[in-house]
């Protein structure tokens, strides 16, 4: 059951490209890794344990850096906006051309 004086959501979508130069990839790698063991995440219902999720984090920065990405983090504290969902990822090379195209 709806409220009848409530609107309907409006779902927007945000598109963004951020490059980033990493200089220390020492620090990106120990960030990702203190914010992965920060979490509070049930490693029995994982498929990974927490070392090797931490391996995998250690052995490749692209993994590292996109395990940063906190898209949700843009909306946090509005009242009635909520993230949904997203996608977040890292390459390495230069930038693709563009994906998506507004119309």
């Amino acid at each position: 059951m709806t409220d009848a004086g409530a609107p309907e959501p409006l779902t927007l979508n945000v598109y963004c490209r951020l490059t980033v130069a990493v200089t220390d990839p020492q620090v990106l790698t120990d960030h990702a890794v203190a914010d992965l063991r920060a979490a509070d995440i049930d490693w029995s219902a994982e498929e990974d344990d927490l070392e090797t999720a931490v391996a995998d984090l250690r052995n490749d920065v692209v993994v590292s850096l996109a395990s940063l990405v906190d898209i949700s983090r843009m909306v946090d504290g509005l009242p009635g906006v909520a993230a949904k969902g997203g996608l977040c990822w890292a390459e390495p090379g230069p930038p693709r051309e563009a994906v998506w195209r507004a119309e």
